[in-house]
């Protein structure tokens, strides 16, 4: 082969990649949906050849990001409350979708010392017994204001607050407790049933008539990338909600 025809080769080789590349849509998902969409997002490129480029963070940093012109093709939220707000703002291509309620649960590494339990009485008990505990921050993450919500239920809040330390999203404050920098954490079930967590940890669910329903939303960001709107059916799509079931998520 010449020359002339191996650079000819290689820069339309280039080329292609890059046009691939640049096709990808660029999807911000809530921190709590890391595995399922990561699952799901390998699903996609298996059945569809196509790839999407994921960013997580908490809902509320991305919404601010989003509204600071950052190039989100899609958005899923851990809140409704951002996507309506951005589609208030005309920023989404509509009002979006709920696919999916989350829940929350109490998590400490595997072989930890508290003793887990969601009532009143036990959690006391856990949180006397710990120095630290992690929760995301509320201010920004919807589960770290599920947590406040669930703590302020059932009347603990107030002897929990000196020993909370918070997460900038719900995986790093499941990280504190995996890790042992808090005894346990308020974590998203959909972290705790993932088999790279679940592994490292263990769990107790807490009723969700304790807190306000995580009601998660999405939205296509308006001129985004063509390529967006497929992923966004795909993740409404049977197989994709059979994962979403399978990490803990409730259909909305």
């Amino acid at each position: 082969m010449s020359i002339a025809k191996s650079f000819l080769l290689g820069f339309l080789t280039l080329f292609i990649s890059t046009s691939i590349a640049q096709t990808a849509p660029t999807v911000a998902a809530a921190s709590d949906l890391k595995f399922a969409v990561e699952e799901i997002a390998a699903n996609y490129k298996t059945d569809k050849g196509q790839d999407v480029k994921l960013v997580f963070g908490s809902s509320g940093v991305l919404w601010q990001q989003t509204k600071n012109g950052a190039p989100f093709s899609l958005l899923m939220s851990a809140d409704e409350a951002y996507i309506d707000d951005l589609s208030k703002h005309g920023l989404t291509v509509d009002d979006g979708t709920l696919y999916a309620i989350g829940r929350i649960v109490l998590l400490q590494k595997k072989g930890g010392s508290m003793q887990l339990g969601t009532d009143k009485d036990a959690l006391m008990k856990a949180i006397q017994a710990a120095k630290k505990i992690a929760i995301a921050n509320p201010d920004h993450a919807p589960y770290g204001r599920a947590a406040k919500q669930y703590l302020i239920s059932i009347g603990v809040w107030d002897l929990a607050q000196p020993k909370l330390v918070f997460g900038e999203n719900i995986s790093q404050a499941t990280m504190f407790a995996l890790t042992g920098s808090a005894d346990f954490a308020i974590s998203a079930l959909s972290l705790a049933s993932s088999p790279q967590i679940q592994a490292q940890s263990s769990s107790v669910l807490i009723p969700d008539n304790l807190h306000k329903p995580l009601k998660q939303k999405m939205a296509l960001i308006k001129n985004s990338a063509p390529s967006a709107k497929e992923f966004y059916l795909y993740l409404q799509e049977p197989k994709s909600k059979q994962v979403m079931r399978r990490y803990g998520f409730l259909a909305p």
